[in-house]
This record gives structure tokens, sequence and C-alpha cells, in this order.
């Protein structure tokens, strides 16, 4: 789901690209704006993936307001005119739509950003094993094993990896990414759970006991199992 705002001073040209937005399943509006410190406090106070942008309004013009942001959401001129075209892509608008704004226009715009969205979801992490640094994909790893003073990776191919870093670092920067402590020293990709019990999980042929100090971790696992969304 993309997150959008509305930055533009005029009702019916705002309320067309809100039309346009509730067609799209992927798209959902996030708030409006009818001029630019609007539009700066929805930015403090929501998350915004795109940004539809008018040029001409009060005060600051939608070049000087994108112009005077320390982080740029992906941003969509909208305007009546051409003029400003050039100076907009400078600032590396997504794209620039001129008024009104069709729904098929509207459409290849909103296109551009979803496969922009696609290619970059590639997830990964570095990972310092054996005097490289080594990129390693998230979906690629199937659990994390304390190892002495350091931390052992397994992978899906069946490599195993050693590097200098804690399952607690580790847990920290996946957190939210489909990961679940089960054992002060097993971290496991619930991806690859293919049966459980109170005791151990299995990943395949990989054979990962429960500790007991993790029950809460391990039963909150077995709840988002059970309704399917692990």
């Amino acid at each position: 789901m993309i997150n959008c705002i509305i930055v533009d001073d005029e009702p019916l040209a705002a309320a067309l690209l809100e039309k346009h937005i509730s067609r799209i399943d992927h798209l959902k509006l996030a708030g409006k704006a009818e001029h630019a410190m609007e539009a700066y406090q929805l930015l403090q106070t929501k998350s915004v993936d795109l940004m539809f942008l008018d040029i001409q309004m009060p005060h600051l013009t939608g070049i000087e307001f994108l112009k005077s942001l320390t982080r740029k959401p992906p941003t969509i001129f909208t305007t009546a005119y051409r003029d400003f075209a050039i100076e907009g892509f400078e600032l590396e608008a997504v794209d620039y739509l001129l008024k009104p704004v069709t729904f098929e226009r509207f459409f290849k715009s909103v296109e551009r950003v979803l496969r922009h969205r696609t290619d970059s979801r590639e997830d990964f992490i570095i990972i310092k094993t054996e005097g490289m640094s080594r990129k390693v994909l998230i979906q690629e790893i199937v659990y994390f094993e304390s190892h002495g003073n350091d931390i052992k990776i397994v992978l899906i191919s069946n490599e195993t990896l050693i590097s200098k870093r804690t399952i607690t670092d580790m847990e920290s920067v996946l957190s939210g990414k489909g990961f679940v402590r089960i054992h002060r020293s097993f971290m496991i990709n619930s991806q690859f759970v293919t049966a459980f019990n109170n005791h151990e999980v299995l990943l395949g042929s990989y054979h990962i006991p429960v500790g007991r100090s993790y029950k809460s971790e391990f039963d909150a696992f077995v709840a988002r199992v059970s309704k399917g969304s692990i």
C-alpha cells in the first residue's frame, strides 16, 4: 500500500486526483493540503510514500516547497503550465502531469512508482565474513545460531557463514521481517518452518530447540501460524 497526499489549492483539481487515487487498490490517501505549510505538517505527522504536488500555490510554489525539504518523498508534480517541467525533473520528480489530469495519464505515472518499489524490494544485510563484507539476501537466511563469540548464519543453499555479530544485534536489525527468537542461541526465519511442537521447530531438515525463557515469543509465533499470518 502506498500512502499518498495531495497538495493543491484548487478544490476541483484536488477532487479529481482523489477520485483517481480511489480507483487504484495500491494507493491510500493519507491527507490533503491547500498550501506548503499544511503539506509540511502532513509530512511531519503522516507516513508519506508519494506526494502529488501542485506548482502554482500561494506563499510557496510547489518547486520552492520541494527544494526546502531535507527528506523529499517521491513526488509527482501536477500543474496547468508546461514551463516548469525541466525544473521539476531537475528535482528528480517521478513525473510531471498537466491538468486536467486524465486517469490514463495518472495511472501510467503511478505505475512508474509501483515498478520502482518492486525493483527496490530486494532486502538484504551486510555481513563481514572471512575478511570480506558480503551482501546476504534476507529471504535466503534460514536461521541464526550463536557460535562461541560469533554468529552462524545458515542459508537456504545449506551454506554456512560465520560473522562477528550477535543474535541480539541481528534481532534488532531484522525486527518485523519474519524472524523469531525461540532460544537463547537461535533465531529462525518463520517462512521456512515446516513443523513444530512445544519443544522444537523444524525448518526442513533442521531441528531447532525451543528455549523455556522464550516461551512467550514462541506462543506468539504459534498464534500467528494459526491465523496464517507468518
